[in-house]
C-alpha cells in the first residue's frame, strides 16, 4: 500500500510571510516567502513554486484516470476536476467542448493535467492506445453495482453530464457500465458527486486494499 495522506492540516487560512532566515531550496517561491501563502494547497506545499508542486504530484499521482463529455454548459466539470486533483487521478480527460466552466476546480486545474479530445470516437482510440480500459458511470439498463465491483488498476472513468448523463456512444465505447447504489427517492445523484465517490471506491479498493 502506499503512503497515507496526512490527516489534517495545520494552516486551513494558509500562511503570512516567512519568519527567519530564508531556507535554501529551489522548490520554495521568493514571493510567497516575502508575502505569504494563502493558496488552497496542503501544508506541505507550503511556499512551493507551482512547477515544483507540480513536478512533486507527478511522482505519486495514481494510475487512473476521469474523463467527461462535454456537450453542454455544465458547472460539475470544475467540481470534478477539483476531485480528481485531491484524489490524486492521473490525468482528466475533457471530451468534446473544449472550453468549460473552471470555477467549481478552485485553481486545482493549474496542479492537475488536463487534456481535451474533440469526440468520443477520439478519446476511445486514445484509450485503446493507452491500454486503459473505459468504466462509464451512470444507472442505464445492464449496469453493476459499483459496491460490488473491483475496480481495475488502470483504468479511465468517463462521466456525463448533469442532467442527459452519458451519451449512447460514450456507453458504447466503455467496456462497462458502473453505477452508484441509491436509496432514497432521486433516480440520479449529482455528477461531481458520483465522481467523487467512484475515486474514492477507487482509492479505498487500491490504496487500502479493501475488496468489493
Amino acid at each position: 500500500m502506499t503512503e497515507q495522506p496526512p490527516t489534517h492540516e495545520l494552516s486551513t487560512w494558509g500562511v503570512g510571510p516567512w519568519q527567519g532566515e530564508w531556507p535554501d531550496d529551489d522548490r520554495l517561491d521568493p514571493e510567497l516567502l516575502r508575502e505569504g501563502d494563502t493558496r488552497n494547497v496542503i501544508d506541505r506545499f507550503r511556499y512551493w513554486k507551482m512547477s515544483a508542486i507540480i513536478a512533486d504530484l507527478d511522482t505519486t499521482r495514481h494510475p487512473f484516470h476521469v474523463a467527461i463529455e462535454n456537450w453542454q454548459h455544465d458547472m460539475n466539470i470544475g467540481s470534478i476536476v477539483r476531485s480528481a486533483n485531491a484524489f490524486g487521478a492521473n490525468t482528466v480527460h475533457i471530451v468534446g467542448r473544449k472550453r468549460w466552466n473552471r470555477r467549481g476546480a478552485m485553481v486545482t486545474d493549474r496542479y492537475q493535467h488536463v487534456v481535451h479530445h474533440e469526440t468520443i470516437a477520439d478519446f476511445a482510440a486514445w484509450a485503446r492506445e493507452a491500454d486503459l480500459p473505459i468504466l462509464a458511470i451512470d444507472n442505464v439498463p445492464g449496469c453493476v453495482p459499483i459496491e460490488t465491483t473491483e475496480l481495475p488498476e488502470r483504468c479511465v472513468f468517463l462521466f456525463g453530464q448533469e442532467g442527459p448523463g452519458l451519451t449512447q456512444e460514450a456507453i458504447d465505447a466503455a467496456v462497462q457500465v458502473i453505477e452508484i447504489t441509491q436509496f432514497g427517492s432521486t433516480r440520479s445523484i449529482n455528477a461531481s458527486a458520483a465522481a467523487a465517490v467512484t475515486m474514492h471506491d477507487w482509492v479505498l479498493q487500491h490504496t487500502y486494499g479493501r475488496k468489493p
